[in-house]
C-alpha cells in the first residue's frame, strides 16, 4: 500500500510539474518582446556605467564609439539572433528530420512526424523548459560577467588590452547570437536544435581556446593579467563541459525530447 501511495504521489508530483512547465513556456513566448526592451534597457544602461568609470583616454568621438560600438553589437546580437530565427523558423510548421542520424543510442521507432505532434510528451516542456530559461538566463549572465571582468579599452590602451577587449566582445557576441537562436529553435521544436546545442557548445570551446592563443601573443602582456584572464576562461570551459554533462545525456535519452525533436517512440 505504501508503495502504491509513493507511486501516486510521484505521479501527481510529475504531474504538476509539467503543468507548471507548460504555463511557463506558453507564458515566456508572448512576453520575449518585452524580455528584449529590459534587456537591451539594462545592459546598455550597464555598459554606459561602463563607460562613464573607465579610464580610457576619450579625447574625441572616434575615441568614444571605439568602446560604445562593442558594447552596441553585444546589446544588439541576442535581440537579432531571436527577431532572425523567429522568422527562420514559424510556428505550426512540419520540419523534415536531417538524412543522418547522429543520436543513435537507444531502441528507437521512427513516426510521422505529425503522430510525433500528437504524442502527449510532445514539446519543449518538463524538463526542457529547464534547459530553455538556462539557456535564456546564459545571455544576461555571461553579458554582465564580461561587463564586470572587462574594462572598457580604446586606441589608446596598450596593445594587449585591446586584444583582450575585442576577443571576448567577439566571443560574447557571437556565443549571445548562437544560445538565443538555440532558444527559439528548442521553443518551435525544430529538429536540428540538439545538433545546433552541441556545435554552440563546441563553438564556445573553440573561442576561449581562441582568446587564450591571441592574447598569450600579445606583447607586454602582464603576468597578473594572464593568471586572471587563464582563471576567467578555465571557468568558461568548465562551466561549458559542466553543462554538457548534464545535458547530454537528456537529449540522448528522454523520450520527451526524441519525440519532439526526432520524430520517434520506444520500440
Amino acid at each position: 500500500m505504501r508503495g502504491a501511495a509513493l507511486e501516486r504521489w510521484i505521479a501527481g508530483k510529475g504531474a504538476a510539474l509539467n503543468d507548471r512547465s507548460r504555463r511557463f513556456v506558453r507564458t515566456l513566448a508572448p512576453q520575449m518582446d518585452r524580455c528584449i526592451m529590459l534587456w537591451l534597457l539594462l545592459f546598455l544602461s550597464a555598459a554606459a556605467t561602463r563607460m562613464v568609470l573607465s579610464r580610457a583616454a576619450i579625447h574625441d568621438l572616434g575615441d568614444w564609439a571605439q568602446i560604445a560600438l562593442p558594447y552596441g553589437l553585444a546589446a544588439l546580437a541576442p535581440a537579432a539572433a531571436y527577431r532572425m530565427a523567429m522568422r527562420a523558423f514559424p510556428p505550426r510548421v512540419l520540419h523534415t528530420q536531417p538524412d543522418y542520424r547522429l543520436a543513435r543510442y537507444g531502441r528507437w521507432r521512427q513516426i510521422n512526424p505529425m503522430d510525433a505532434r500528437n504524442h502527449p510528451v510532445f514539446g519543449p516542456f518538463g524538463f526542457m523548459a529547464s534547459l530553455l530559461l538556462g539557456m535564456l538566463l546564459n545571455i544576461p549572465v555571461r553579458s554582465f560577467e564580461f561587463l564586470v571582468a572587462v574594462p572598457a579599452i580604446n586606441h589608446h590602451a596598450p596593445a594587449w588590452a585591446i586584444t583582450i577587449f575585442h576577443m571576448m566582445t567577439l566571443d560574447l557576441v557571437i556565443m549571445n547570437f548562437l544560445y538565443a537562436v538555440c532558444f527559439v529553435m528548442a521553443l518551435r521544436s525544430i529538429p536540428l536544435f540538439p545538433r545546433m546545442l552541441l556545435l554552440t557548445w563546441m563553438v564556445d570551446i573553440v573561442l576561449q581556446l581562441a582568446i587564450a592563443q591571441r592574447v598569450a601573443a600579445s606583447p607586454g602582456l602582464p603576468d597578473a593579467v594572464g593568471i586572471a584572464l587563464e582563471q576567467l576562461l578555465h571557468g568558461n570551459i568548465t562551466k561549458v563541459l559542466i553543462s554538457a554533462t548534464i545535458w547530454l545525456p537528456y537529449l540522448l535519452l528522454s523520450e520527451r525530447v526524441n519525440v519532439t525533436y526526432r520524430s520517434r517512440i520506444p520500440a
